[in-house]
């Protein structure tokens, strides 16, 4: 049995694994995310006001550093006296939470679709293959809304709105590749000596997709955080109580002249946050990319 683990294609993962090792990576985006981790962990310690602590004499106070800004404040107050960067500490919360969760649903779910139709074929492939068709030409955004507003807001609801979102591409991508590996001399060699399907599946074939599901999930991170926005922008989000960057861009888009702070931060946030995960993406798909010399 040991043959079955030399296959090419195993080795040269494994030398991009070892790759990725010696390889320099963008350290200043993995240490903002690192640093955007830590501060939505420690949330409730890092600011003195609570997410929905409000002072309506201290209504779209500027940020601190323009005239009429406090030291108190340093980014400002929204239209109800919120701090500005206690709202962006705990709308890191759901932004990180519901882009972690919704890629691990997604991409566990693809990769088991995409396995088993990859391998096997036959009928199941044809109906999953059409229900993927039919859901790439449908306008997410569109079914995202309809999803949301059956459901009713809630953090959960928001995860399997997008968790639905994902899993076709991975199942697309991963079924390609099983459908080439499947007929490789490696897993001809393990099916003939007996091996059971299970084995085959996690021991030979979960190892050779790993690479391009690690760099889808890297990227669809950046988009689903910007898709948790866009609901929460529109109003079908999480709970109306809990911050969010796209609720907080949402309450200030009316007050852009005059209190523009209100949008501005959190739409950096978001921008910063996107950038930092598609760098990482990018950096990710290079070095694990089959086709590099690496």
């Amino acid at each position: 049995m040991s043959a079955l683990n030399t296959s090419p294609r195993v080795i040269r993962s494994k030398g991009r694994w070892r790759g990725l090792m010696g390889d320099r990576p963008p350290l200043f985006f993995m240490g903002v995310l690192v640093v955007l981790v830590i501060v939505a962990i420690l949330a409730p310690w890092l600011t003195p006001y609570g997410p929905n602590e409000f002072v309506l004499t201290s209504r779209m106070l500027p940020p601190a550093f323009m005239e009429g800004g406090t030291l108190a404040h340093p980014l400002g107050t929204d239209t109800l006296g919120r701090d500005i960067l206690t709202l962006l500490v705990y709308g890191s919360r759901v932004s990180l939470i519901v882009g972690l969760v919704a890629v691990l649903v997604g991409a566990s779910v693809g990769l088991i679709i995409g396995i088993i139709t990859g391998y096997y074929g036959g009928v199941i492939d044809n109906i999953v293959m059409r229900i993927s068709d039919v859901q790439l030409a449908f306008p997410f955004i569109l079914l995202a809304i309809i999803l949301m507003a059956v459901l009713g807001a809630g953090i959960w609801n928001v995860i399997l709105v997008l968790s639905l979102r994902s899993w076709v591409s991975y199942a697309r991508v991963v079924r390609g590749e099983v459908m080439v590996a499947r007929e490789k001399e490696f897993i001809q060699a393990a099916s003939a000596m007996g091996a059971s399907p299970g084995r085959i599946h996690f021991r030979h074939l979960l190892p050779n997709v790993m690479a391009s599901v690690i760099v889808i999930a890297s990227f669809s991170v950046a988009q689903t955080i910007i898709a948790e926005a866009s609901l929460s922008f529109l109003g079908l989000g999480v709970d109306p109580s809990t911050p969010t960057w796209g609720s907080l861009i949402s309450a200030g888009k009316d007050h852009l002249t005059n209190a523009w702070w209100i949008s501005a931060f959190p739409g950096l946030a978001i921008a910063i946050t996107v950038l930092s995960v598609n760098m990482i993406g990018d950096w990710l798909r290079d070095r694990l990319d089959p086709r590099s010399s690496a």
